[in-house]
């Protein structure tokens, strides 16, 4: 080969060579700042056993939420998720606690637990009406929702969770998210083809159902995860609680607000 023909090969490589190295290195970060969240100091027992059945930083990763990012964790109980959102968007990010009065008396307000000494000071609860978000136009950057899409269309005959319109809902948090946002959605599986069906009956949804339900309310499917896959679950039983708890198969849905 010749040098000059050498030179130039040197000459392509070495910035290629550099510019895989830096994408790997990107990738690295973005892995650490994930597993870091998960790792961190302080966090509960409750919260770690937790961890080996909900995958979190497997799940976040996929969600791509960002150092910096304003995100809603909705309906979200406890704050297991809030928590570790905190630690990804860090101090120039915030994190909204949302829950509805029944969520609050269900999660007996451990929350309060969670947040006590301003122990996650990026971190605001607030009790909502899912169907009337007090939040601006466009001003979030992500939403989750972990394991409740399906009590939009719950419909309970002791009165203990509120009738809802899920179309209302869905506009809400389309409305509230800016054009590009995230929308991280969990939940757990139902037979294909039985719709909304099961959503009271066992607390489960269909995922193609789920997936539909949200593209026509302006959002784009984007990615999805088997991580919480659970093959041996027949779909047939109670989620929350009983045999199959912490045993079912989910489902993992990355989607983007149109623009």
């Amino acid at each position: 080969m010749s040098a000059l023909k050498l030179r130039g090969l040197t000459t392509w490589l070495i910035p290629a060579l550099f510019g895989v190295a830096a994408l790997a290195g990107g990738n690295a970060l973005a892995a650490d700042l994930y597993s870091a969240a998960v790792e961190h100091p302080g966090r509960s027992a409750a919260d770690l056993k937790r961890d080996a059945v909900d995958h979190p930083a497997e799940i976040l990763r996929l969600a791509g939420i960002k150092p910096g990012m304003h995100v809603a964790d909705l309906l979200a109980g406890n704050g297991y998720y809030s928590e570790l959102l905190s630690y990804i968007v860090g101090p120039s990010g915030k994190v909204l606690l949302l829950n509805n009065e029944s969520w609050e008396k269900w999660s007996q307000r451990h929350w309060q637990d969670r947040l006590k000494d301003n122990r996650l000071p990026n971190v605001e609860h607030r009790t909502i009406d899912v169907q009337h978000l007090d939040i601006p136009d466009h001003s979030l950057d992500a939403i989750l929702l972990i394991k409740v899409y399906h009590d939009l269309y719950w419909v309970d005959k002791d009165n203990e969770w509120p009738k809802m319109d899920p179309n209302i809902v869905l506009n809400e948090i389309a409305r509230v998210l800016k054009p590009g946002g995230t929308l991280l959605l969990v939940d757990h599986s139902a037979k294909a083809g039985t719709g909304s069906a099961d959503a009271g009956r066992l607390h489960r949804i269909d995922e193609a159902y789920a997936r539909r339900d949200f593209e026509k309310h302006g959002f784009t499917f984007v990615a999805n995860s088997d991580v919480l896959r659970r093959p041996d679950d027949p779909r047939d039983a109670l989620t929350y609680e009983g045999p199959m708890v912490g045993k079912t198969d989910r489902f993992v849905m990355v989607f983007r607000k149109h623009s």
